[in-house]
């Protein structure tokens, strides 16, 4: 979570208030005193194996072993809680991980009155290099979130994002982004609005993935024409082969 929401979320807390962490294994927000994840409890802090905080908030958890749920988050079975039960829920870092965000933030807004959620910015989940050189944002995201205004929008993380250059956004512009470009954030009250993006074909997916990253850097016609060009150059031997299958088939034929 942002370091500086942290605090503004903790200000926003009186001292009475129920909180729920959603997702928080990794790195619990201390102040909640109840915690939903499918990892153990036992387990917890897991940023803190590659140099992240353990933790976030208070430096006393408030949550216990017993009131540590352990479960499938997006299992259908509504979450052990009753619709408004708490005063405030937290989701950082998680709704970009699951296969039905749609669900839980339906859930989300069941079970708590209020809340925070924190995702990866499109912009940073776009960029190469953060694990692998060719591979865009981290690999275990399933989705693209951005966030405008009350709305949360979910594309998926079309496979095609790492196999071409053009969709994605060069590891050196990572370097550029600053904590608050990194995420998106959303304070709600009561309900949000949240959707999932479709796109059917795979000439619009790559339409869409090309539009984003050249309205953030934008690339020189120059580089895009010496792409076509060596894509035309590296399609004349496929070219070669097909053709001369269909002679031999029609050789072969006569």
């Amino acid at each position: 979570m942002l370091e500086e929401n942290v605090d503004l979320l903790l200000a926003r807390l009186a001292p009475s208030d129920l909180v729920l962490d959603v997702g928080g294994w990794a790195s619990p927000f201390n102040r909640a005193q109840w915690v939903l994840d499918a990892e153990p409890w036992e387990t917890r802090g897991y940023y803190r194996t590659f140099g992240g905080a353990a933790s976030q908030g208070p430096d006393e958890e408030w949550f216990t072993r017993e009131t540590w749920v352990r479960r499938d988050i997006c299992d259908r079975a509504p979450w052990p809680f009753a619709d408004k039960q708490f005063d405030f829920v937290v989701c950082s870092h998680t709704l970009e991980d699951l296969r039905d965000p749609i669900g839980v933030c339906a859930e989300l807004m069941r079970v708590g009155k209020r809340g925070y959620i924190e995702v990866p910015s499109r912009e940073w989940e776009s960029c190469r290099g953060l694990e692998r050189p060719r591979q865009a944002g981290l690999s275990h995201h399933r989705w693209l979130v951005e966030i405008r205004g009350g709305t949360i929008s979910f594309l998926p993380k079309y496979h095609m994002i790492n196999a071409d250059w053009r969709f994605s956004l060069p590891r050196s512009h990572a370097a550029t982004l600053d904590a608050r470009r990194s995420v998106s954030w959303l304070w709600w009250e009561d309900r949000f609005e949240v959707e999932e993006v479709v796109i059917h074909s795979v000439a619009a997916q790559e339409t869409a993935l090309l539009a984003y990253a050249n309205a953030i850097v934008p690339r020189p016609r120059w580089l895009l024409a010496l792409d076509r060009g060596r894509r035309a150059l590296a399609a004349l031997p496929r070219r070669a082969a097909r053709g001369l299958r269909l002679a031999r088939r029609r050789g072969a034929r006569s």
